[in-house]
């Protein structure tokens, strides 16, 4: 009995000895970030050690400033005029077509959803151009508008493939139950069937929330005007190199504080993730 505890015990910790292992590997670059970040120059560039020698916030002071008439909360602000939209309006057409392929049958059905799905394998580049020349032609150019509006119409196709595999697993039974009570189509969504979509949606909320705050390429093929410049674009300029002379430590600084939005939603969400299926509320 006292051998099979002590086995027990061993395994455990050479388990949890291992995790930690693999969580600092995966960790390090995060953390090797936040020390470069108090780093001057130099240093970051001869000392291998994560620990700092001093605390200095020069770089988080100058870096938020920048050398552009404007400062990264300017930029921040711009990113969240941009962000806070998409996911709004990525989480309500997603939500309505799920609904809508989860719960009713229409003609070509599908055939709709075969080609929702395959747009999920279409790659971005090819509708870049297009998307561009449209935009052109209605002069709404250094705009976030086309950033934004494309989230109106369900694009993403993933978001919507994820609610309605939510939306299958929850019994037909409770819209019935709510179709006797009075409730109507609209009535079922919103009472009924968005509590238990929870979970699925503060997944998609994250994800929208992760990817737009990181997107590159829209920005700067739409926005052409510094001061709406959102935060991806405003690092950008920050490691230009032209006067042969890079900040690094102010770029990594703003870095640090670019992902801390994100990192703050994630762990503010996190029980989400770990969430099962919601109870359906049927008993017997």
């Amino acid at each position: 009995m006292q051998k099979s505890m002590i086995k027990k015990h061993v395994n455990y910790t050479i388990r949890y000895l291992v995790l930690l292992l693999v969580a600092f590997v995966m960790l390090y670059p995060m953390l090797w970030l936040i020390s470069a970040s108090f780093k001057d120059n130099n240093a970051i560039f001869t000392s291998i050690g994560l620990w700092p020698n001093k605390l200095d916030f020069t770089s988080y002071v100058k870096g938020w400033q920048t050398g552009t008439e404007f400062t990264f909360s300017t930029y921040f602000f711009n990113t969240f005029k941009i962000v806070i939209p998409k996911v709004i309006f990525c989480i309500v057409s997603s939500t309505i077509t799920a609904y809508g392929f989860a719960r009713f049958d229409f003609r070509f059905k599908k055939a709709l959803f075969s080609l929702l799905i395959a747009t999920m394998f279409l790659p971005q580049v090819i509708t870049r151009l297009p998307l561009y020349l449209l935009w052109r032609q209605i002069d709404m150019l250094d705009s976030y508008v086309p950033l934004v509006i494309n989230t109106l119409f369900a694009q993403e196709a993933f978001f919507v493939f994820m609610l309605i595999q939510f939306l299958r697993s929850i019994p037909m039974d409770l819209d019935e139950a709510a179709t006797i009570d009075g409730c109507n189509s609209f009535q079922i969504l919103t009472k009924i069937l968005l509590p238990s979509l929870k979970p699925a949606i503060m997944s998609c909320v994250i994800f929208q929330f992760v990817w737009s705050m990181n997107d590159f390429m829209g920005p700067l093929i739409y926005i052409s005007s510094v001061e709406k410049y959102p935060v991806s674009i405003a690092l950008k300029m920050s490691i230009d190199n032209t006067s042969g002379i890079v900040a690094w430590n102010q770029m990594i600084a703003m870095s640090v504080i670019a992902i801390l939005p994100s990192l703050i939603l994630f762990f503010s969400a996190q029980k989400f993730f770990v969430q099962g299926v919601t109870s359906s509320g049927i008993k017997g």
